[in-house]
């Protein structure tokens, strides 16, 4: 059953950043964007299984390291070859300093 879990604390996060959140036996990336929102998406590229967190945010956008495909960080949305695939998101909160995300 979908729950609220606290994933880390708000300062863990630099803007425009990336951390690597695992919950039950899956990864997630927890963003946190230019102007200060926080997001959360699947932790691996569509395209081969990559973990997001060692990308590279830029505004609203996360490059995977590997190739360089990118993706709309608050829709998931695939916005660059070679990721064809948008990537799952999921919603995120913030309670006391603390980034819950919605899994």
């Amino acid at each position: 059953m979908p729950t609220w879990v606290a994933a880390c604390a708000t300062e863990d996060i630099d803007v425009e950043d990336v951390i690597g959140f695992r919950h039950e036996d899956r990864d997630y990336a927890i963003y946190r964007t230019a102007e200060g929102d926080f997001f959360a998406t699947d932790g691996h590229c569509t395209h081969e299984r990559t973990l997001l967190c060692d990308g590279l945010v830029m505004g609203r956008v996360i490059e995977c390291p590997k190739h360089n495909g990118r993706f709309d960080i608050p829709t998931g949305k695939a916005i660059r070859a070679p990721v064809l695939e948008d990537v799952q998101t999921f919603p995120t909160k913030v309670e006391d300093g603390t980034v819950f995300v919605f899994v």
